[in-house]
C-alpha cells in the first residue's frame, strides 16, 4: 500500500488562487480585539476553523471602482508579487468579502486608503485547494455598518488577542496574529519604513520578500 507521501507526490500540482482576508482592529482595554468567524462544517477549505473575513478574488474585482484609493506603502508592499490591477483587485476583493461575510462597509464604493499590508500565506503543494492569500489590516474606525452578513461565519465578533491564541487555530491563523501583534507593537513611521513583508510557506515557515 503506498504512503501519504507518494500518494501527495503523484498528485497534479494545484495552483494556488489569490486570495485576500481583511482583519478589522478594534483596540479595547489595552488589547487589540480582531474581527472573526468560523467556517462552517461543508466548507470545503478549512471548515470548523475560526478565520478573518476573507475569500478568493474575482475577475470583477480586477476593474472594480473605489472611493479612495490605496496608500502608497500599501500599494509598493502588495506589488512585490503582483502588479497593479492585482494589488487593486486584492483590495476590492478584501472589501467585498468583509461586506458579504460580516455585513460591515468600507463604503459602496469602497475606501482603501486606511488599508495595510500585514503578510501573505500559501497553502503547500500537494492539496487540492490552495490559495495564495494576502492579509490586510483596517481600524475599525474606518468602517461602517451593522454585524450580521450572509452567515458563512458563524460565532461572528470581535476576539481579544489573548482569547484567539488560547483557541485550537489552523497554523496559518495563528502565524498571522502572531505578525499581527509583532506589527501593532512598531510606530507608524516604522512600519511604513518597512521594506520587506513576511510570507508564511509551511514547509519553511516565514521568510521575507
Amino acid at each position: 500500500m503506498p504512503d501519504d507521501a507518494s500518494v501527495l507526490a503523484r498528485r497534479p500540482t494545484v495552483r494556488a488562487r489569490h486570495a485576500a482576508s481583511l482583519i478589522v482592529l478594534r483596540h479595547h482595554n489595552g488589547e487589540p480585539h480582531m474581527l472573526m468567524g468560523m467556517r462552517g462544517a461543508k466548507h470545503r477549505f478549512m471548515p470548523n476553523r475560526l478565520v478573518f473575513p476573507g475569500g478568493r478574488v474575482d475577475r470583477a474585482d480586477l476593474s472594480a471602482p473605489f472611493a479612495s484609493p490605496l496608500s502608497p506603502a500599501t500599494e509598493r508592499a502588495l506589488r512585490k508579487k503582483t502588479n497593479v490591477t492585482l494589488a487593486h483587485g486584492l483590495a476590492i476583493a478584501a472589501a467585498r468579502e468583509l461586506h458579504e461575510e460580516t455585513g460591515l462597509s468600507l463604503g459602496r464604493p469602497p475606501h482603501l486608503h486606511a488599508l495595510h499590508y500585514l503578510a501573505r500565506a500559501v497553502t503547500p503543494p500537494g492539496l487540492p485547494i490552495r490559495f495564495n492569500a494576502r492579509f490586510l489590516v483596517v481600524e475599525e474606525t474606518h468602517v461602517t455598518g451593522a454585524l450580521g452578513g450572509d452567515g458563512e461565519l458563524e460565532e461572528l465578533r470581535f476576539y481579544g488577542m489573548t482569547e484567539a491564541l488560547a483557541l485550537e487555530l489552523a497554523l496559518p491563523t495563528r502565524r498571522v496574529l502572531e505578525r499581527l501583534r509583532s506589527w501593532l507593537a512598531l510606530s507608524e513611521t516604522e512600519r511604513n519604513a518597512e521594506t520587506h513583508t513576511p510570507v508564511l510557506l509551511r514547509d519553511r515557515g516565514w521568510i521575507m520578500e
